[in-house]
């Protein structure tokens, strides 16, 4: 649809998606302006600056902008973000963009507007109108502010995240040179070389398009596909998991396999995700699922990992295309000969060279037909979930007639029987149908349709998968891949019955030898801000580290677990009750799930707090400081390619990616934060947390430093989480 963008205004068409009574979303479009941190929504294209809008909202530091992914409404594919208040969550707003790159566009704008509306900062902010979203009621929130500090925002944030923030040897090597494409293998200390051959091998081309459109070509299995992919002869989803991921099957053609190799098929889990920069990865690796059981006359190759990696060059005009694959093809023959199944992984990979003569072609002009494709393989996997779902609600031998009274009379029980907003939102109303009105309608009026005895607050659709379902689908979908394993059938080690301290339940081993410990991170191998970084944005390699690593944890519980500072048997009350002078900063890392697991860190300041000018402002300041600041850079030094995608190398402000909750005690801080309050992040943490065994996890946190005096930025501290098993997590005491 297209967007404008400013200095200071950024405006354009997006469509809202609400839900009605009975929980079925529609979409409404409407054209949006972001100005002075007003999000401002008009039926028509405004002709005056004066004009009153149809709704209106301030974005300031308590909104969070979350990216839902694409999701198909009523036959039309929508990239959907989320706007909520992070004091009262049942005030969101839900827009939907035309492609990946207006929803980013409005995202990185919304999160800029956020970060500039400081706590302190009010006097550019004009009066909103008094007609505000019913479902985004932000002036009606009432906040304190005594404690609030005053603090600037450098527009060089998504600009830094373009950038690795980590200083790391590359793990491939190039074998080789081909078609125009140059060949790399995986060369590292964690075992990249299969027993059976199936080693990481990695294409790297260049193709005359922009990343959106490869993406697009990349995502679609419909016949648009065949004019480059000699390697698949049918493909279709078999499930769509979440707006991120789905499951997939693909029918492979045998003339491109060696001699003697009967015909193979794949069964994939694919996720994607887009960059700051454009930059799109998309992942793969084999499932088991029970609605895809092995083919007849196919034999089902396991993808260990693999997938594409495509960033935007010379001005988005170009695209660089990375293309992984690690496959065990399941032939004796290949056992016995890896440079043989080294060949026919090279020529899989060799779709990249038709990928970038399918684009010289076409002069870059892929992006409608393999969009189309893309927007009904979607609606095509939603129609088999639900139609499944609705199969299964309802009984085979009540008639077409039967059902329909059947329906009437459940709404009418259900609506005169509900009063709660959540009562309303229930599974059994996810089903019905309604015809969609046309964009000329008010959105307003589905609404105003309910029973006076309803409130009239925003109904929204549940969101799923929820994180258990979703960590459940992923426990049924029992992975292939070497280290893999199903936490419901993991038998545990039997419980230590002994007492214990919060902040020991780790063991300490700097070389890292030992499984499931502890160590302090290398400081030099993160880049933090310099001193002139506001001039030349140049980043620096950390020194040194504020704080001292104590402890960590490793824990699981049936509910989330928190505030470890204040607990009479942590370490930090152990200090404070022997009269000792430190302060403790503490990081408490929630993973969702069916059982609740716990990362915590814990550093020590042995030095006055009020010496550390930067930390005492942020220990002493409000919470939307806390989350304008706080940033973790993530490491994955030892583990998979396909993990190390998933998790990324670059520096990330949590508080504005995820919900972080703080509790100050006498003598500490501690963190919480809440990774399941992310779709997105849950996702990844939910896939990542089967590789853990197999995983080294560095992590460095630190205080964003935004004006000169607070440059060049220092680590608070590093940690080195050792192979982390689920088997050897603590039970929480109550």
């Amino acid at each position: 649809m297209g967007i404008t963008q400013s200095d200071d205004k950024m405006e354009g068409w997006l469509y809202t998606i609400r839900s009605n009574r009975f929980g079925l979303q529609f979409s409404r479009k409407r054209y949006f302006t972001l100005q002075n941190n007003v999000l401002k929504s008009y039926k028509t294209i405004p002709t005056s600056e004066k004009e009153e809008p149809d709704r209106s909202a301030i974005i300031d530091s308590y909104i969070r902008v979350t990216d839902n992914g694409r999701e198909s409404i009523h036959k039309k594919v929508f990239f959907i973000f989320t706007l909520y208040n992070t004091s009262n969550h049942n005030y969101q707003l839900k827009l939907g963009a035309s492609s990946s790159e207006e929803a980013a566009t409005w995202i990185h704008s919304l999160q800029d507007a956020a970060l500039k509306k400081s706590s302190g900062n009010t006097s550019n902010i004009v009066d909103p109108p008094k007609k505000m979203w019913s479902s985004l009621r932000l002036s009606s929130i009432k906040r304190t502010r005594g404690n609030s500090m005053d603090w600037n925002f450098s527009p060089s944030l998504h600009t830094e995240a373009m950038t690795s923030d980590v200083i790391a040897p590359s793990p491939w090597k190039i074998f080789g040179c081909q078609n125009g494409l140059r060949f790399f293998k995986e060369v590292n200390d964690w075992d990249s070389h299969g027993r059976n051959g199936d080693e990481a091998i990695m294409a790297v081309g260049m193709v005359a398009g922009t990343s959106e459109a490869i993406f697009h070509t990349v995502m679609a299995l419909g016949p648009s596909r065949s004019e480059w992919d000699f390697c698949c002869y049918r493909g279709s989803v078999v499930e769509h998991l979440d707006d991120h991921t789905d499951i997939v099957h693909q029918l492979l053609c045998s003339d491109w396999l060696s001699w003697g190799m009967g015909r193979r098929d794949l069964l994939i889990q694919r996720y994607w995700r887009r960059e700051d920069d454009g930059t799109y990865v998309i992942l793969y690796h084999s499932v088991i699922h029970k609605k895809c059981p092995p083919q007849s006359g196919y034999v089902r190759a396991c993808l260990k990992s693999g997938g594409y990696v495509i960033t935007p060059v010379n001005g988005g005009n170009k695209s660089l295309v990375k293309h992984m694959l690690a496959i065990d093809w399941k032939h004796w023959r290949l056992y016995l000969c890896p440079s043989a199944a080294r060949s026919i992984t090279t020529r899989m990979l060799e779709k990249v060279a038709a990928l970038r003569e399918l684009f010289k072609t076409k002069q870059g002009n892929c992006l409608s037909e393999s969009y189309g494709e893309f927007e009904r393989e979607m609606e095509l996997a939603q129609m088999k979930k639900e139609g499944t779902q609705t199969k299964a609600q309802e009984p085979e031998e009540i008639s077409n007639t039967d059902k329909d009274t059947l329906i009437v009379e459940e709404v009418e029980k259900q609506t005169s029987g509900r009063a709660s907003l959540m009562d309303v939102n229930d599974t059994s109303d996810e089903f019905f149908d309604v015809p969609e009105t046309s964009d000329s309608t008010d959105y307003d009026c589905l609404e105003n349709e309910s029973s006076p005895g309803l409130p009239s607050l925003n109904r929204q659709q549940p969101e799923l998968p929820s994180a258990a379902g979703l960590v459940k689908n992923l426990q049924e979908l029992a992975t292939q891949k070497k280290g893999y394993m199903e936490l419901p059938e993991v038998t545990r080690e039997e419980e230590n019955i002994t007492t214990y301290s919060y902040g020991t339940t780790l063991q300490k081993d700097p070389a890292c030898n030992v499984p499931c410990s502890w160590a302090t991170g290398d400081p030099s191998v993160f880049l933090i801000r310099g001193e002139n970084y506001l001039k030349d944005h140049h980043k620096i390699n950390a020194k040194s580290t504020l704080m001292q690593m104590v402890g960590a944890d490793w824990l699981r519980s049936g509910k989330r677990e928190n505030d470890f500072g204040s607990r009479p048997d942590s370490i930090v009350q152990k200090y404070a009750a022997w009269g000792r002078p430190e302060f403790f900063f503490i990081v408490n890392i929630q993973i969702p799930g069916t059982t609740m697991y716990t990362i915590a860190v814990y550093y020590m300041l042995k030095t006055p707090l009020e010496e550390h000018l930067l930390l005492h402002k942020f220990v002493n300041g409000d919470d939307a400081y806390r989350n304008s600041r706080f940033k973790l850079i993530p490491y994955i030094s030892t583990g998979s390619w396909i993990v190390k995608q998933c998790v990324g190398k670059k520096a990330c402000l949590i508080g504005q990616a995820l919900e972080c909750h703080y509790y100050r005690g006498t003598n500490y801080l501690e963190i919480e934060i809440d990774v399941g309050s992310s779709t997105l992040a849950r996702g990844v943490m939910n896939f990542v947390l089967g590789y853990f065994n197999n995983l080294v996890i560095e992590m460095a946190f630190l205080i964003q430093g935004n004006t000169q005096e607070e440059l060049p930025e220092s680590l608070l501290g590093t940690c080195r989480l050792n192979h982390l098993d689920v088997t050897k997590s603590v039970l929480a005491t109550p």
